[in-house]
């Protein structure tokens, strides 16, 4: 299988972000699951016990791990109904603490996502916690979801990088976000330029329409294109007979419901899902799926 951005053998290909990329996740075509939390102290779904949280939280990081992931995001999914904007001071502690002790156990790069849209909670927890990168679902332009009109927040997430000295820290952006619409209209391509070149994104994410949903083939052949060298991710439906057919398309995969006990977003993290995914990515620049 031939991968179209993955004969950068090199650190000095040419693009700095996908030379940072591929520091931190050497393999062609990297898994990272998502580590979904239960809901948080101060959201409506708090049942009361952080250390049943945490529990659940290390126990789907170990499946991960042990079914051959590359990395993690943990994000606060449990936090239904998610703030549009900030989150409240109780949530960014518990996910520091929370983030911390999964980056310690588990030894895979950490990424960090604030829901539904807090870039500065998420690098603090980021740098604090030892994770390596953040998932943001709206770093540029404005997108109309269930929580109102999200507006991106570039300008103040690269200062403030900037400002705590966390370079190190990669942003992944997603384009199009999965649950959102953009409020002008918005192709692909533009999408993904505005996010890298004016957004100062180190990568982009591209997703089906919600949770768990297909990623079309046309999107990602879009991005690709767009993203000269970035790193371009499947965020969302990511199954192994969907990722036989796409992994040409990308530079990584991030993964959750599909990686769930029968596929079912509120059920633990299956380690043997997990490596029948992991088993038909791209492991070098020119690997085969087995059949």
């Amino acid at each position: 299988m031939h991968h179209a951005m993955h004969d950068l053998d090199s650190a000095a290909s040419g693009c700095p972000a996908q030379s940072r990329w591929q520091g931190l996740f050497p393999h062609p075509c990297p898994l990272i699951g998502v580590v979904h939390l239960q809901p948080l102290p101060g959201s409506p779904g708090w049942q009361g016990s952080l250390e049943a949280v945490l529990a659940a939280a290390l126990a789907d990081a170990r499946a991960y791990r042990d079914g051959g992931a590359d990395g993690l995001i943990v994000e606060n999914f449990g936090d239904v109904p998610f703030w549009r904007g900030a989150v409240p001071p109780e949530t960014v502690a518990a996910m520091t603490r929370l983030a911390t002790v999964v980056a310690a156990e588990s030894s895979l790069p950490l990424g960090i996502n604030v829901l539904r849209n807090d870039p500065l909670a998420a690098l603090a927890i980021a740098q604090v916690s030892g994770a390596r990168f953040l998932r943001v679902n709206v770093l540029s332009g404005a997108t109309v979801t269930d929580q109102g009109v999200i507006e991106g927040q570039a300008a103040e997430l690269l200062r403030r990088r900037r400002l705590l000295g966390a370079e190190s820290i990669l942003i992944l952006a997603d384009v199009l976000v999965k649950h959102g619409a953009p409020l002008a209209p918005l192709g692909m391509a533009e999408a993904v330029a505005d996010v890298l070149q004016r957004g100062g994104a180190d990568g982009v994410i591209v997703s089906g329409a919600g949770t768990g949903q297909p990623t079309a083939r046309h999107d990602l052949e879009l991005a690709m294109a767009a993203a000269t060298g970035a790193p371009v991710l499947i965020g969302s439906g990511a199954t192994p007979a969907l990722m036989r057919q796409l992994a040409p398309c990308c530079n990584g995969v991030i993964a959750g419901t599909a990686l769930k006990q029968n596929g079912s977003l509120g059920s633990p993290v299956d380690r043997e899902r997990v490596t029948a995914l992991k088993r038909v990515l791209p492991q070098s620049p020119h690997w085969q799926p087995s059949p």
